[in-house]
């Protein structure tokens, strides 16, 4: 689908000198001599290699077009993730690196969004929180409210976030996984 220069969104995916670019950063410019144009920093989905262009407000750039759907958490070996549709039973394997660090959140049954571009997996996005068990944190000190008031914490999933003073191992608490980050205790 074409969508003009200025219609360019960070997220989105370009299909652009015969390559998938996800853009990263996007910034209008209007200089006080000549046309406006857009400044766009994107990465390579399939390459991982960055590239900076510049197009005219007056171009069009081609929006790749994605399939999502549904499907549940089954189980991982050393190098992929394995689930299946709800619907047709069917199941596909995702290799750890499209997941990256989240798929430590991953637990059995839960529903996920999987991007495909040309049949070709490239996205696994995760609710936008989980439950989590807090499996060791440290003792918090009282009266330490001249620095930060949060302290580290291990969860039982291995991945180390920063929790409130009153969060002790073995609460259960939400996480938004965006951006790895404490929302509240259950």
């Amino acid at each position: 689908m074409k969508i003009n220069a200025s219609e360019i969104r960070v997220g989105m995916l370009l299909e652009y000198k015969n390559d998938l670019w996800q853009v990263l950063k996007t910034q209008h410019v209007k200089p006080g001599k000549g046309g406006a144009f857009a400044q766009v920093e994107m990465k390579s989905v399939n390459k991982n290699t960055k590239l900076n262009e510049r197009f005219r407000s007056s171009e069009s750039v081609e929006k790749a077009s994605l399939d999502e759907n549904n499907f549940n958490f089954l189980y991982e070996d050393e190098n992929n993730y394995f689930f299946m549709d709800p619907k047709s039973f069917e199941q596909i394997e995702i290799k750890k690196e499209i997941v990256g660090e989240k798929g430590k959140l991953l637990t059995e049954n839960l529903t996920v969004v999987v991007s495909f571009y040309n049949n070709i997996a490239i996205s696994v996005d995760l609710p936008n929180q989980v439950n989590c068990k807090v499996e060791v944190t440290d003792v918090a000190l009282k009266g330490q409210t001249v620095s930060s008031s949060y302290k580290p914490a291990t969860l039982s999933n291995g991945l180390n976030i920063q929790v409130p003073p009153f969060i002790e191992a073995g609460d259960e608490i939400i996480l938004d996984t965006r951006k790895l980050e404490y929302v509240k205790k259950i």
